[in-house]
């Protein structure tokens, strides 16, 4: 590696775990599907395809078709213009209209191909598959669940391609994960004096930056000039987090209950504290037909396992404190993606395409810690076709299903209304 592509990659590196963090834009849960204009302004139909450097994310079986060095780097702008929730019963009741805080995050992707031979290539991937940022205002009716929920992620992936034939080409990737998570909350107790319930703390839980490791393989089989097909899969991957929860004393002006809670929590010292988190598989397939010299058409299945996302259980050190157990009970998912690519004269192209996304939260889970719903989102992008360098830009709207749930098991119903957009933007020579 030159030295100019080791120092993209290590500031790289930094810019993502600050701002890595953000709502799920096109993969349901907690997955950004976004990681290349390219493959974005095709709504991520991009499998079969694999041309470009974000083969690594989209399909590492298309690395041993790259003939020449590649750096791409870019990021995805993420927005929210509607995050509205409205109140259900019994609570906190139909008449409460609140909103989650504007989302603003930009996710960064880099790629770095260098081919070895006529067979191998070697890759490099530094980007943000995974994350969550939901925050709502310090008075919200459902703060006892939570009021701000982030996932800092970025996965450094080195990779490997093999051209088996002039038709069909295997990869491979090792993937490291660095993460973090973070919890706040409010916490109410009864007090024993009124029998009246009380806030009585701001709750902190916050882990440091731990380390996961996983794989995935990916295969690219052109059987003619026309038609192609891809397979990848990402395994699963498990990090176990150590941190601390911090706690910030609410004086109820009541002085009994107030010495009382000051003896019962942590305050000042705060617990050490530490949890897992169990990040999806996942699988896509795709085929992709030449229409015409100028126009291609891919059409991609994607699934995701997120019933390893069963619950979250947050261990603390002291011994005053109940474990935290979080249900969420996710369900496997699939999504399906549609991409058309218009190759004009100029080595410029225009992209188009649709994304059907199912989300895997059931109706007792769903909440203001990730309000999810099926998506159905369109796409459009220009800019160059493979091997010429330059800027390629994606746009992407992104409407939620309007989601309702009225059997929440902590009581919290409502409705939730989400609209997000998209901007894309990747920089290759």
């Amino acid at each position: 590696m030159n030295g100019f592509t080791h120092s993209v990659v290590r500031v790289a590196l930094g810019v993502v775990l600050v701002v890595g963090s953000a709502h799920p834009g096109g993969a349901a849960g907690f997955n950004i599907f976004e990681q290349g204009s390219r493959a974005m302004g095709m709504a991520g139909a991009f499998t079969a395809q694999a041309d470009d450097s974000s083969t690594l994310f989209h399909n590492v079986g298309g690395l041993g078709f790259l003939k020449d060095e590649q750096l791409s780097a870019g990021f995805t702008y993420i927005t929210g213009s509607e995050h509205e929730f409205r109140g259900g019963e019994p609570f906190p009741g139909t008449d409460v209209r609140e909103e989650l805080e504007t989302l603003q995050e930009t996710p960064p992707h880099i790629y770095w191909i260098k081919p070895l031979n006529e067979q191998f290539s070697f890759g490099l991937a530094v980007n943000s598959p995974f994350g969550l940022n939901t925050e709502w205002p310090a008075d919200f009716s459902g703060r006892f669940v939570t009021t701000r929920a982030s996932l800092v992620a970025v996965d450094l992936a080195p990779s490997i391609g093999l051209r088996l034939t002039d038709r069909l080409s295997v990869g491979a990737s090792a993937v490291m994960r660095v993460s973090k998570v973070e919890l706040d909350r409010s916490q109410a107790a009864i007090n024993p004096f009124t029998l009246a319930a009380a806030e009585i703390a701001k709750v902190r839980l916050e882990s440091d930056f731990e380390n996961g490791f996983g794989w995935q393989f990916g295969l690219l089989h052109k059987p003619t000039e026309r038609w192609s097909w891809g397979f990848t899969y990402r395994s699963r991957l498990e990090t176990h987090y150590k941190g601390t929860a911090s706690f910030d004393q609410l004086l109820t002006g009541f002085g009994p209950f107030d010495a009382v809670v000051a003896d019962s929590l942590p305050f000042g010292t705060g617990s050490a504290i530490s949890t897992d988190i169990k990040f999806p598989d996942t699988a896509s397939l795709g085929v992709a037909c030449e229409l015409s010299n100028s126009v291609l058409v891919e059409v991609d299945a994607n699934w995701a396992g997120w019933n390893s996302f069963d619950e979250i259980v947050v261990g603390f050190a002291d011994e005053r404190l109940d474990d935290l157990t979080l249900s969420q009970r996710w369900e496997e998912v699939n999504n399906y993606r549609l991409g058309v690519r218009w190759t004009t004269g100029s080595e410029r192209e225009w992209r188009f395409g649709y994304v059907f996304d199912e989300n895997p939260i059931p109706d007792e889970t769903v909440g203001p810690l990730l309000p999810d719903s099926d998506r159905n989102g369109i796409t459009v992008g220009w800019g160059h076709a493979p091997g010429v360098g330059g800027f390629d830009l994606a746009l992407m709207y992104l409407p939620f299903d309007e989601r309702t749930t009225t059997i929440n098991e902590n009581t919290f119903n409502g409705t939730y209304n989400t609209t997000v957009w998209l901007l894309g933007v990747t920089w290759t020579r």
